[in-house]
């Protein structure tokens, strides 16, 4: 028997089985120590096409068309589109990935970004170059599967995954180990989120440029955005006009707080903020609507008080709903691995060395011409090397876009993205454990606190404690 969901009672029924698996799975792969994005997506492989309706013929959630051509059996088929999702499932992942942007430009810190140092900057800046040019480098020879110079904006796109950096992982353990308060420890923390920045204006810059000459012109102004001169002046007016109306946006949330403080007003205006920005960055400047979302939450969190109120409203929202039903959509719908050849597996392979490579070599030989041990310099680029849910955005975001017409990525290349994440959220704590090993007190000897004081056992035993509650 099968169901075709085609009213509002059927989409309820299918968001009912996705937060359901999603929170059973995240809850799995929480206890196995890796980021329950990962157990998102893997539910959404689970209850999709891509493993069970592929090699067993029946889904719990597949498309019409493959119920249709007799590919596998479903008990909630939906209508696919011709991007090959569902629209109303790819509405609610819009939203979800817009709010999480959204939530990461409000925990954003821009007096300690300021205050980070030349060192943050300079590693942040080679951890997204060198990770860039490597992933720009192995893509050339692979033209066989739809990259290679004659799709070098491809390539671009490949090496722009590359980039991006989750510090989530980095963070949880420098404090088991008590090492968050360190110099090194600081330095870590503010590259990776100096390089989520730039990581983010690299994709609007080189999916701006990429959408040039790809969209039909239906007046004046569309003809001028899509040429190159004009698409570069876009992108500098975009970040002009941001940035300008963000002081007055600002100095609005100041007086709504004084006068208003900790009410619902302010997070439902901080969401208007938020999906204004995001539709005028991809509507009318040509930017990637993420990166409108993402300075919306920068602007909002110079507003303090009302910033961590609406990120934790707003998060309310997006962790119970939105962003469950986004990652799970990428293993419904853009992962098949029936589609998936040799060659597109061993690119996937060298892509994830290159990114992990990238990231250590790049990081860490900046930290070394800033006076660090070969071993701290090691950490730093280690510390870097954890990916999560940025990476998704960004493949999803160079997969998604109608407007980028035949620049966009295959569908396919979202498992290199998986791998990647997988892989360096599993080595990234082994290998900083095994780097600060000689740091750590000898099982019978004393232990030091993050100063280096000697603790007594009593003492070591609650700075223990204190850091399994902060990582649980």
């Amino acid at each position: 028997m099968v169901f075709y969901v085609d009213d509002a009672l059927g989409y309820m029924m299918i968001i009912a089985i996705v937060l359901v698996f999603t929170k059973l799975f995240g809850l799995l792969f929480r206890k196995m120590k890796l980021p329950e994005v990962l157990g998102y997506i893997i539910a959404g492989l689970v209850i999709g096409p891509a493993i069970f309706g592929e090699f067993c013929g029946f889904t719990l959630i597949g498309f019409e068309s493959g119920v249709a051509d007799g590919t596998y059996k479903a008990l909630f088929a939906l209508e696919e589109t011709s991007a090959g999702s569902n629209e109303v499932i790819s509405i609610f992942s819009k939203i979800g990935v817009i709010l999480i942007m959204f939530t990461v430009g409000l925990e954003t810190d821009l007096k300690q970004l300021k205050n980070t140092g030349l060192a943050s900057i300079l590693i942040a800046c080679a951890g997204v170059a060198v990770p860039f040019a490597l992933g720009f480098l192995i893509s050339l020879p692979f033209g066989s599967i739809g990259l290679g110079v004659d799709n070098i904006y491809r390539c671009i796109f490949i090496g722009t995954i590359l980039t991006a950096t989750s510090v989530a992982i980095t963070v949880s353990v420098l404090k088991e180990l008590g090492k968050i308060s360190t110099k090194l420890g600081t330095t870590i923390v503010s590259a990776a989120v100096i390089d989520d920045v730039i990581g983010i204006v690299v994709l609007s810059i080189v999916t701006s440029l990429a959408k040039s000459g790809t969209v039909v012109a239906e007046n004046g102004f569309e003809e001028f955005k899509g040429t190159i001169y004009g698409t570069i002046i876009m992108i500098i007016a975009f970040f002009i006009v941001a940035v300008a109306l963000g002081f007055g946006v600002s100095k609005l949330f100041k007086w709504m707080e004084r006068r208003w403080p900790n009410t619902h007003r302010l997070p439902i205006f901080s969401l208007v903020i938020c999906f204004v920005y995001s539709w005028a960055a991809e509507e009318i400047f040509g930017v990637a609507d993420i990166t409108g979302a993402y300075l919306a939450g920068v602007v909002l969190s110079t507003t303090h008080n009302s910033s961590e109120y609406t990120d934790k409203k707003v998060s309310v929202s997006s962790y119970m709903l939105f962003s469950p039903i986004f990652f799970a959509n990428i293993g419904i719908s853009y992962i098949n691995f029936s589609g998936v050849s040799g060659s597109i597996i061993l690119f996937a392979v060298l892509a994830v060395l290159m990114g992990l490579i990238g990231k250590i070599v790049g990081c860490g030989a900046v930290a070394k011409g800033f006076g660090y041990s070969l071993r701290e310099s090691t950490i730093a680029g280690v510390g870097m090397m954890a990916r999560g849910e940025v990476a998704l955005i960004v493949t999803q975001t160079v997969i998604d876009s109608a407007t980028l017409g035949e620049n966009a990525l295959g569908s396919e290349f979202m498992i290199m993205t998986v791998l990647l994440i997988l892989v360096s959220s599993i080595l990234t704590p082994i290998l900083l454990k095994v780097l600060y090993k000689k740091d750590l007190p000898l099982q019978n000897g004393p232990a030091q606190g993050m100063g280096g004081e000697v603790l007594t056992d009593e003492a070591a035993l609650n700075q223990n404690a204190e850091g399994q509650a902060t990582q649980g």
